[in-house]
């Protein structure tokens, strides 16, 4: 019997230094989380560039096609008009012929100035639909000068929007590298008091075997603060209370206002059942005697929003087995600086 109590008294550092690495990894995964959830956010945004970019390529190939489409129409109104320019040719050289043929006779004059009037009118409408053709070569021209325009507008709209999607990714990397900076700051900072705020208990508590640390929480038997069955807190709690209570204090005054930390004491009982009309369980007494803790230090001027209490009954033992021992372990109030 000697020697367990021997091995109970020696503190176990391994299982907290696990602990607190257990606890140090889930949080940065908290806010690891919380910057992939930024990143979904900034993301759809550039998704949304990218589909705005995606149309004015779309419009931009379709009034590549409809310029490609008036340039053909302009080459065959001017292969149209070359061909009426060399009818014209044809024509002009015909009437010369018909106008010297004419000088040959008088009966073959009055045939030749029908000819030549014939002519004369069929270059008229000639000259009419080559002038027809110019006209619409010339709104053709206008055209295909306000395509190009409008190509260029696309051309610089285009580019500005790949500038703002460049700029939107390089600021997505810097949103996330600082993220990633604040965090481990943050992580590294209340680690660091934590490990303070423990140290001073020890100091504090002078290493009394029935006070450990077990992981990331400092561990009181019930018998320390509580008679068996109570939930009222002793002269010797109280006694211990209060030097808990100035640590915390001068720990609340050393943390910076912007790290949202709390201190949660749970609190648990042995397997044994609890039938008191006070206490009809021992999720009754556990929890009470949580919350007589919490007030203790409340009343000792911790403020309350840095405080929780919490009461776990029987459902978290630290030795399964049913024995005095097993029970003495089991009965305890645990203290834990977690941020919230």
């Amino acid at each position: 019997m000697a020697r367990r109590r021997g091995r109970e008294r020696q503190i176990d550092y391994w299982p907290g230094f696990v602990d607190a690495l257990s606890t140090l990894l889930m949080a940065i995964i908290f806010l690891l989380s919380v910057f992939v959830v930024a990143q979904f956010v900034l993301s759809q945004q550039v998704s949304s560039k990218d589909t705005a970019l995606e149309q004015l390529n779309a419009q931009l190939a379709e009034l590549t096609q409809f310029l490609a489409l008036e340039r053909s129409s302009k080459r065959s109104l001017q292969d149209e008009l070359t061909s009426l320019q060399s009818s014209l040719a044809g024509v002009e050289a015909e009437r010369d012929q018909l106008r010297g043929a004419a000088s040959a006779g008088a009966g073959q004059a009055a045939e030749a100035g029908g000819r030549v009037q014939a002519l004369g009118d069929e270059l008229g409408q000639q000259k009419e639909i080559s002038s027809r053709a110019l006209a619409q070569v010339e709104l053709l021209n206008q055209q295909i000068g306000a395509l190009r325009r409008q190509i260029g507008a696309l051309e610089e709209a285009l580019e500005a929007s790949e500038s703002r999607g460049r700029e939107s990714q390089a600021r997505i990397a810097d949103l996330g590298s600082r993220l990633n900076v604040a965090l481990a700051q943050r992580v590294q900072e209340l680690a660091r008091y934590r490990s303070d705020f423990f140290g001073r208990l020890r100091e504090i508590l002078a290493n009394r075997p029935e006070i450990r640390v077990v992981g990331d929480r400092f561990v009181f038997q019930s018998e320390v603060f509580f008679e068996g069955g109570s939930a009222l807190v002793s002269a010797s709690g109280i006694e211990q209370l209060g030097k808990l209570a100035d640590a915390l204090l001068e720990l609340t005054r050393e943390i910076p206002s912007d790290i949202n930390w709390v201190l949660r004491v749970d609190g648990h009982t042995d397997k044994r059942p609890q039938r008191s009309a006070l206490y009809p369980s021992n999720w009754e007494l556990s929890s009470a005697r949580a919350i007589e803790v919490v007030k203790y230090l409340v009343s000792r001027g911790v403020p309350p929003q840095r405080l929780v209490a919490a009461g776990f009954g029987e459902h978290q033992p630290l030795d399964p087995a049913d024995s005095d021992e097993a029970y003495a372990r089991n009965r305890r109030i645990e203290l834990k600086l977690t941020e919230r």
